[in-house]
């Protein structure tokens, strides 16, 4: 009987997944396009800058971001509740970036996080922080520490999930 019931709360939930698409694609048009695991529909990415829209030009955009040059499409609006400037950007060629290519450090989603967060930095502080991670002397090698350190080759990118 508990599996029956875990059955058509599963058929559910699927359905609502299903309704709550087609109203998002009926809403926003742009949005429609399927999304790969992890990722928004739209795939916009955004961050909220602390800056006047004003001193965001997308002709003009921070060098991380400028760096990905027409591989991305950038927007700048006011962000919501007057708390600054939201800067967007998204691929303009969405390909698979599963978890496979997350893991080898080839994610362009990623990059695209990662610029983002690089050009908040720049326009906020005028600079990208960054921190060196790896603690002096030697590290016995241990499967945990290679797992840490598959890890911490991709976190630059990867940011807070």
């Amino acid at each position: 009987m508990t599996s029956a019931v875990g059955g058509v709360a599963s058929l559910a939930a699927r359905a609502g997944g299903t309704v709550v698409r087609q109203v998002r694609s009926a809403i926003d048009p742009s949005g429609a396009r399927a999304a790969g695991p992890g990722q928004p529909a739209s795939g916009w990415l955004a961050v909220t800058v602390f800056c006047e829209q004003a001193a965001l030009d997308t002709a003009h955009l921070p060098a991380p971001l400028a760096e990905l040059g027409d591989r991305v499409e950038v927007r700048v609006r006011p962000a919501p509740g007057g708390k600054g400037t939201e800067l967007a950007a998204r691929l303009r060629d969405r390909g698979s970036s599963g978890a496979l290519s997350r893991l080898s450090g080839h994610d362009p989603q990623a990059d695209v996080r990662s610029a983002l967060r690089q050009a908040k930095q720049v326009v906020e502080v005028g600079e990208v922080l960054a921190v060196d991670p790896v603690p002096h002397g030697r590290r016995t090698a241990t499967p945990g520490g290679l797992l840490l350190e598959a890890w911490t080759r991709v976190a630059p990118k990867a940011g807070v999930r």
